[in-house]
């Protein structure tokens, strides 16, 4: 059995908390990408709850947007939810403010509190695999189950295609 990193039993930490019994689950091969996740555990991609790390340009807070393996972040969006301009952040802003490396980032368990925002779509799902702290380590959960873990506020945040 495969020793438990220090992120994945912070992960483990707050579910049990919140009484959820899900059971972290370590593969091989990496579960970096939403793709890879996805062919690692045998879902949809659509499934995987990608945990997106974000800073808002003014104040360098932590947002975490919480979105389907299928959709892309639309930045617009999330600035106008949360009323400030935001960017993407760097592997060092990530590890800081998370705890996690990119890649393993998981939606709960950070080291400073995000302000969150999930993914309407993930809500249609049955069940989400998300991140639980390390590149090939997933845990499942319902949807449910992940607004109230993160306390995220659900909204359209997915980039639409041009038609």
């Amino acid at each position: 059995m495969a020793e438990v990193s220090a992120s994945q039993q912070r992960v483990a930490d707050v579910l049990t908390q919140h009484g959820i019994a899900a059971r972290i689950v370590s593969f091989d091969a990496s579960t970096r990408t939403a793709a890879d996740a996805a062919a690692a555990i045998g879902c949809d991609v659509a499934q995987i709850a990608k945990s997106i790390i974000l800073k808002t340009r003014q104040s360098n807070r932590l947002v975490l947007v919480v979105t389907s393996g299928r959709n892309r972040v639309c930045e617009k969006s999330v600035t106008a939810l949360i009323g400030e301009k935001v960017g993407r952040a760097d592997a060092d802003f990530v590890r800081e403010k998370t705890g996690f490396a990119i890649g393993g980032v998981a939606p709960v368990a950070h080291l400073e509190t995000p302000l969150v925002l999930v993914d309407e779509d993930l809500l249609a799902l049955p069940e989400l695999w998300a991140a639980a702290g390390t590149p090939n380590s997933v845990f499942r959960l319902t949807p449910q189950e992940l607004v109230a873990l993160t306390a995220g506020r659900v909204a359209r945040i997915k980039e639409e295609s041009a038609a």
